[in-house]
């Protein structure tokens, strides 16, 4: 009867689930987008450099990234909803604590403890929503819930130009704040089942050990080349990571199955399509923000009503891209999707402090098609692909490839600000070489998302 009901639960049951974790989806990413457009009002407050305000998006990132996969793997473990519920609790505390941050130093530990946080919810709500739903209705509800995630991306810079601009940047933080308490209301209300597909086996904490500090050496180093501290964490990072490989291939029970690259073709290439499409299209919303903000001359906003195109575009193809791969071959529209995303970059390295708003605005929409079409698809690939066992995994894989490739866009944006611009904060003097580092960003994301589409390509197709 048990499993029964977990293949099969009731559509009030479901519909329960999905509202629970796309509100929680909702969440992580306004608050992501409505930062961005939030950075110079925060630079001025707490004394940023240029380099600083990239850290308060990469810390979040950064942290993020380090603890998806122990997470999703300890949700096996010890429950999905329980590691869901104590990620939204933490994400709510940490938000709060940063409405009171003093200083550059206080800001980035508590974005540092919401990025831990995001890695407990990300790390369990595909998982949830692959244990609940059927295949027939995965790509559907995963279509739902990535909606869900762009509609935070497209109502973060309208409610945060707006919040920012009448009560100041650490209104955004308090306004998240009551949502987090109802989204936990909701989940002990409304969801009474737990699922453990992995219960009873041993979590691996010294694979974990070793990904974390090997995945934190990695990034680290790479947000820091080319100074020789940058390629000290690096080559760390990557010995670590062979290491951990090695460790993961031995052990009984592995925080992360690595013999799913070698054996799941669909997993590997999904997540190697995802981890490109990310690196190549992260940084863009902080180039342009800065841009909107600094080169064009405006207020938080006005910058927001312009940047808004790109989500709205996910938000509509969003939900139609995830039914389309329920019937057909996810691979080839996820690869149409990185089609639309490496044409509308290409168009982007053109951008002038002239280029008119209305260009602007058509090139976001474009970039907004490409990732309504690949994003829920390619996931519905990746959670489709392996074992109920491996699903709080694959669902932290998933969140993983996000936060690493965003990590990868936003460490070779602020490399970029670092060798065209230095230590310095963004002012007219320096906008000639800001101008030149994000063109010089925009043809390495262009590059990338090529790169991406034969990635998409090169996976089976699904039976």
């Amino acid at each position: 009867m048990q499993d029964n009901i977990e293949i099969n639960p009731d559509k009030a049951f479901k519909r329960s689930v999905l509202v629970v974790t796309a509100f929680a989806a909702y969440l992580t990413p306004f608050l992501g987008s409505a930062v961005n457009l939030a950075l110079p009002s925060i630079g001025k407050d707490l004394n940023a450099s240029a380099i600083g305000l990239g850290w308060i998006i990469s810390s979040f990132i950064l942290s993020s990234a380090v603890f998806l996969v122990p997470f999703g793997r300890l949700a096996d473990i010890a429950g999905r909803k329980k590691i869901f519920t104590a990620g939204l609790a933490l994400f709510t505390i940490s938000t709060l604590l940063i409405v009171f941050a003093w200083n550059m130093t206080s800001m980035i530990a508590f974005r540092i403890i919401q990025g831990i946080a995001g890695a407990m919810i990300f790390g369990t709500s595909m998982a949830i929503i692959t244990s609940v739903f059927p295949a027939g209705e995965r790509g559907r509800a995963m279509g739902i819930n990535v909606t869900a995630v762009y509609l935070g991306l497209s109502t973060g810079p309208i409610i945060g130009g707006l919040l920012t601009e009448s009560f100041g940047w650490r209104s955004l933080f308090a306004f998240l704040v009551p949502f987090g308490i109802a989204a936990i209301i909701l989940i002990n209300t409304r969801i009474k089942k737990e699922w453990a597909d992995s219960k009873g086996e041993k979590f691996d904490l010294t694979g974990s050990l070793l990904y974390g500090v090997g995945l934190f050496g990695v990034m680290y180093g790479f947000s820091k080349l080319p100074s020789a501290a940058g390629w000290i964490f690096l080559i760390a990072g990557t010995a670590l990571g062979v290491l951990f490989v090695l460790f993961e291939i031995k052990t009984d029970n592995p925080v992360f199955d690595v013999r799913l690259l070698f054996r799941n073709r669909i997993f590997a290439f999904s997540g190697m399509a995802a981890l490109i499409n990310y690196s190549a299209t992260s940084a863009v919303g902080f180039f342009v923000s800065l841009y909107l903000q600094y080169l064009k001359g405006f207020d938080a906003r006005e910058a927001g009503f312009v940047m808004i195109s790109q989500p709205i575009a996910m938000v509509l193809l969003s939900p139609i891209a995830g039914r389309l791969s329920d019937k057909h071959d996810p691979g080839k529209i996820a690869s149409i999707g990185m089609g639309f995303t490496a044409a509308g970059l290409v168009a982007l390295c053109f951008l002038t402090p002239s280029t008119p708003i209305s260009a602007i605005v058509v090139l976001l929409t474009v970039l907004g098609i490409g990732f309504g079409l690949f994003s829920s698809p390619n996931s519905n690939a990746i959670m489709s692909s392996v074992e109920k066992r491996y699903l709080g995994v694959a669902s932290g894989v998933v969140g993983t490839m996000r936060m690493v490739g965003q990590m990868f866009s936003m460490g070779i944006a602020m490399m970029l600000i670092s060798l065209f611009i230095g230590n310095q904060t963004i002012n007219p003097a320096t906008y000639p070489g800001f101008i030149s580092g994000m063109k010089t960003g925009f043809m390495i994301f262009a590059a990338l998302s090529f790169l991406g589409i034969f990635a998409s390509l090169a996976r089976n197709r699904r039976n």
